[in-house]
């Protein structure tokens, strides 16, 4: 009997289980002497022996697992059980929890002493920790698929993608259940794959599988219904432990809505709004990747300039000009073919991209099929534009692009400026090289010119003659500019000055010349010809300066010039584009002193009630009505009507380009104020005008009537 009690004792607290007997639910003070617990019990529930027998194992057990095992113990005392096992939680005093498997049994040791119970428990905790994170992740994994735009799936490495599970997302994406495409029931993956991308899906997968890489490609499937549908497709290999491909795991996403959304940005990007066609972004795009990949095949761009719709639109409105634009559009897209692709770059212009065309004659030919095409559409409205051709040089790999569509703008305006309103063709050659050339020469100079704060020799003024045919004396000089450079020469204003004003240069510019001017006028003061004027010659583009006037009378004042030895030209043609603003801006320098006349009087666009509104002391009468009297027939020249008129509207005239003694004559007669022109003489340097004066001192008083060229 001795032995029993010893290696029970031993077993009871050597056991690296948690042992307890007869430990009361809720106990009483008799409890105490029958209640046995062991060191690990402790342990494991983080409390002592005598805590333990004080509290009882329903006060530290976790409420949510008490009342099944209270309902269990009851059983167990009652007889209708002979033992019980569960999984439980413990309440550490520091609020902690344990897991433990539990199992309660009845225990009786020997015939004087009956102990109702034993508690056996192991700590569990971390099993229980490692089962909760399977439970979410299987949870998780659940939603995922649930809410998943497509399906899951794991399928063999087959030209069918024979599926051994799908999940029922598949119905969502496909319309077919499942089940339908397990071990291919019905129809095989493939099978739903368009056809067009079965083959790129296919080496997509061979690739990635030889790298060891994820799988990701994006194609379009046939649903059951027969719509089309883009799906991303996300995977990966599974391997064996010897590294063979045993499975394809991944999923399959419905990417139409974005698809949808990115096809629309695309075309977008790549279209104009108004008309449809590809933009310039497009053809730029397209240009670099043909050029790369279609070295030996001709390329052309035909440029399709309609500028001139703008005059349209000051008159009619810009519907108007859009509709016709909308239309040549269409026109024009009849045209389109694998060889010619149609683009809108810009406002009003369209650009044929040309490729495997014959030789330069299929390219003329076509463009006159534009120009047939276009000229039923706007000859009735009488305007024209321009059709510029430039070839797609290719000896290299890389074109400057940038450079090409220069070049085309360039050939296509080059033909609105030649030809006004018909529709010309114009090929980007070597001359046409060389003009672009030219003024680009031109504009260089006028920067250094404009950037140079002192005198530069390059730009220079002459002064012509104007005589006054009452008096027979010099009534004036008019500065005109000139240029000259070291790679050009002599450059002819008519050539240089809408330059500067295309460059904006000519604020710059003009005012350089009007600095002097005034000093040439001051050199005029010196040597006692102070009733000489001089007349500059102004741009609309300086006169609508918001600063001009402040400025003019700035120099003015600095240089000591009276305005009443300055006349203003100002040429009429410019009237049309802004004439309140430009007649208030005259009108404020008429009021100051300042005469104003206006240039190439009767080549312009002014009405004649416009023309009575005019703030002018004088109209300059062009050349050509001056060239006209040398027609035999001088009855039906009208210079002597536009003398008249301009008599009659208060104006004084000067009649330019005067340069036989019939012209002379005939402006005596109708009465003509003054007269320059290569009769009197040509425009002068600075020292050859004061000369000029001097020599003909003496005979400013002569009769012109007598002996025009006296003077």
């Amino acid at each position: 009997m001795d032995k029993q009690p010893l290696t029970f004792d031993m077993i009871f607290d050597q056991v690296p289980i948690g042992m307890a007997i007869s430990l009361s639910a809720y106990p009483k003070r008799s409890d105490e002497a029958v209640v046995r617990i062991n060191s690990m019990f402790e342990q494991i529930t983080g409390r002592t022996k005598e805590e333990l027998i004080s509290l009882g194992w329903a006060k530290i057990t976790h409420p949510d697992d008490l009342e099944e095992d209270l309902k269990n113990f009851w059983k167990l005392q009652s007889g209708e059980i002979n033992i019980y096992s569960m999984d439980k939680r413990y309440i550490k005093p520091d609020g902690t929890i344990v897991w433990v498997h539990m199992i309660v049994a009845p225990i009786v040791l020997s015939n004087e002493q009956q102990l109702n119970h034993i508690c056996l428990i192991k700590d569990i905790t971390e099993r229980k920790a490692i089962e909760e994170a399977l439970n979410e992740s299987e949870r998780s994994k659940s939603v995922f698929l649930s809410h998943l735009p497509g399906l899951a799936y794991r399928c063999n490495n087959d030209p069918d993608w024979t599926m051994k599970y799908v999940s029922k997302g598949c119905f969502n994406l496909t319309g077919y259940p499942p089940e339908s495409l397990l071990y291919n029931r019905d129809l095989s993956y493939n099978d739903l794959i368009a056809p067009e991308y079965r083959k790129a899906v296919w080496d997509g997968w061979e690739q990635t599988l030889a790298a060891r890489q994820p799988f990701k490609s994006e194609y379009e499937i046939i649903t059951a219904t027969g719509e089309r549908k883009w799906v991303l497709e996300l995977g990966q290999g599974i391997y064996n432990e010897q590294g063979e491909i045993e499975a394809l795991e991944g999923i399959i996403l419905d990417i139409s809505d974005r698809k949808a959304i990115e096809n629309t940005l695309k075309y977008n990007n790549e279209h104009d709004r108004w008309t449809g066609l590809y933009n310039r972004d497009y053809l730029v795009s397209l240009l670099e990747k043909d050029i790369k990949l279609k070295k030996k095949t001709k390329k052309a761009l035909i440029g399709i300039n309609l500028s001139m719709v703008q005059l349209l639109t000051i008159n009619y409105g810009f519907q108007y000009s859009q509709s016709l634009i909308k239309k040549a559009a269409e026109a024009l897209s009849q045209y389109c073919s694998d060889k010619r692709i149609l683009f809108q770059p810009r406002e009003n212009r369209f650009i044929f991209y040309f490729s495997d065309y014959r030789d330069k004659s299929e390219l003329v030919e076509f463009c006159h099929v534009i120009v047939e095409t276009l000229g039923s559409l706007f000859v009735p409205e009488r305007i024209g534009g321009g059709i510029g051709v430039v070839e797609i040089e290719q000896k290299q790999n890389e074109v400057d692009i940038e450079r090409v569509l220069r070049k085309l703008l360039i050939a296509s305006e080059k033909c609105v400026n030649l030809f006004g309103k018909d529709l010309e063709i114009c090929f980007y050659d070597e001359e046409l090289e060389a003009l672009v050339n030219r003024e680009r020469y031109i504009v260089e100079a006028l920067n250094a010119i404009a950037m140079d704060e002192h005198t530069n020799d390059e730009l220079f003024l002459q002064y012509q003659p104007i005589i006054n045919l009452r008096t027979g004396s010099i009534f004036g000089f008019e500065a005109l500019a000139r240029l000259r450079t070291e790679k050009l020469g002599l450059v002819s204003p008519l050539e240089f000055i809408p330059i500067a004003e295309k460059t904006k240069l000519i604020l710059s510019i003009g005012e350089k010349v009007i600095i002097e001017a005034f000093r040439f006028l001051n050199k005029l003061k010196e040597c006692g010809y102070d009733g000489i004027g001089v007349s500059i010659n102004i741009s609309v583009i300086q006169l609508l300066k918001p600063d001009f006037i402040s400025r003019l009378f700035e120099l003015m004042s600095g240089m000591q010039i009276n305005p009443k030895n300055i006349s203003i030209e100002i040429t009429e043609s410019v009237f049309v584009s802004d004439f309140d603003n430009i007649n208030n801006v005259i009108k404020e320098l008429r009021k100051a002193g300042f005469h104003i006349a206006i240039d190439d009087f009767g080549t312009g666009y002014s009405s004649l009630a416009r023309e009575k509104e005019l703030k002018a002391d004088c109209m300059k009468i062009d050349k050509h009505f001056v060239d006209d009297l040398l027609n035999e027939d001088l009855k039906k020249a009208i210079t002597c009507d536009i003398i008249s008129m301009a008599h009659k509207l208060g104006h004084y005239t000067i009649a330019e380009g005067v340069e036989h003694d019939i012209q002379l004559r005939y402006l005596i007669e109708h009465n003509c104020d003054k007269i320059q022109g290569y009769l009197i003489s040509k425009p002068l340097d600075e020292k050859e005008a004061l000369e000029f004066l001097k020599k003909h001192d003496k005979n400013m008083t002569y009769s012109l009537t007598s002996n025009p060229r006296s003077v």
